[in-house]
């Protein structure tokens, strides 16, 4: 009966089998949890940085640098990985739900004649996956800022969360449950913005560096491509990142948030801070797409190919 095929039958067709759906969603979670495990320091200092100065008050850290040194000094060798529990659940949701859909969309938009969708239409599934990702991803995303943060306060103003569960708990009791998704719409922003950039960039700066004639297409090009779009789409999404960051980590103050919207952020920041503390974390944010980005796609690919050799072979 067609309804009970053979795996072998599967591929009289002509088409190669391949893994599950679910099982893609799970080996993308996976892979950007191994991510960042690697990473997780460099978004603590991260965080730490856009925070610093909040508010006109003098900048905690000077660099990027100082920041790392002062917090291993203040905290140790643990408190660098301070938020890991929630990291690692933001790969599990954003990550997951991400690769799932834009695998899932590339799948269904891909021809019968086996052509892939077009440039425009790839940057649009991109950003659907993104921001799709990032909607679900929201409530560790706040959990991650708050406790990466927690160590640059006074001991008597620190929320203290014992890990991402006992995060989202006590903000859901403290605060209530929309608090969850707070700044929602700008960590959405941020997942199109980078996405988009992505995209767009890798390919003009590809483009770019095979027109000079000094390079071929091989692994060195792409690592330069890599790292040209690196570059603008730290650029182009740190502006929207540090508002992210900041209205996730706002207090109430006499009943009243510290910022009414992103535009407020903005306009704050410019006003107190400078225009280029909107850029604030640019080092380590920049130091952080690439690698994560690399490790998420090896960790995967290893995991497609032990898959591939264990359960579709033979």
């Amino acid at each position: 009966m067609a309804a009970t095929a053979s795996p072998r039958a599967g591929r009289m067709d002509g088409k190669p089998r391949t893994s599950p759906k679910s099982v893609k969603f799970l080996f993308g979670g996976l892979a950007g949890m191994g991510a960042t495990v690697f990473v997780q320091p460099l978004d603590l200092v991260k965080n730490r940085m856009q925070l610093s100065g909040e508010g006109a008050k003098t900048r905690e850290y000077k660099t990027s640098f100082h920041a790392l040194t002062s917090i291993l000094k203040a905290e140790g060798l643990k408190g660098i990985y301070t938020g890991l529990s929630a990291g690692l659940l933001r790969q599990a949701t954003y990550t997951t739900t991400r690769l799932g859909i834009y695998t899932v969309l590339f799948e269904r938009l891909t021809g019968a004649d086996g052509t892939p969708p077009g440039f425009l239409l790839k940057a649009l599934i991109g950003m659907t996956a993104g921001a799709t990702g990032a909607f679900v991803g929201t409530p560790a995303e706040v959990a991650l800022i708050r406790m990466t943060a927690d160590g640059r306060l006074p001991a008597d103003q620190r929320r203290g969360y014992k890990n991402v569960f006992n995060a989202l708990i006590r903000i859901a009791r403290e605060e209530g449950v929309p608090t969850l998704w707070r700044g929602c719409i700008p960590t959405m922003a941020r997942a199109v913005v980078v996405n988009a950039a992505q995209l767009a960039s890798y390919s003009q700066s590809k483009q770019f560096l095979l027109d000079s004639g000094y390079f071929s297409d091989n692994i060195l090009c792409h690592f330069c491509a890599s790292m040209i779009s690196g570059l603008v789409t730290t650029a182009a999404s740190m502006p929207v990142d540090i508002v992210k960051t900041r209205i996730q980590n706002m207090r109430m103050i006499d009943g009243k948030p510290e910022y009414k919207n992103g535009l407020d952020v903005l306009m704050k920041v410019v006003r107190y801070e400078g225009f280029f503390s909107l850029w604030k974390g640019f080092t380590p944010y920049y130091a952080r797409l690439g690698p994560h980005t690399v490790l998420t796609f090896i960790f995967l690919e290893q995991m497609n190919k032990a898959y591939k050799r264990l359960f579709l072979s033979g």
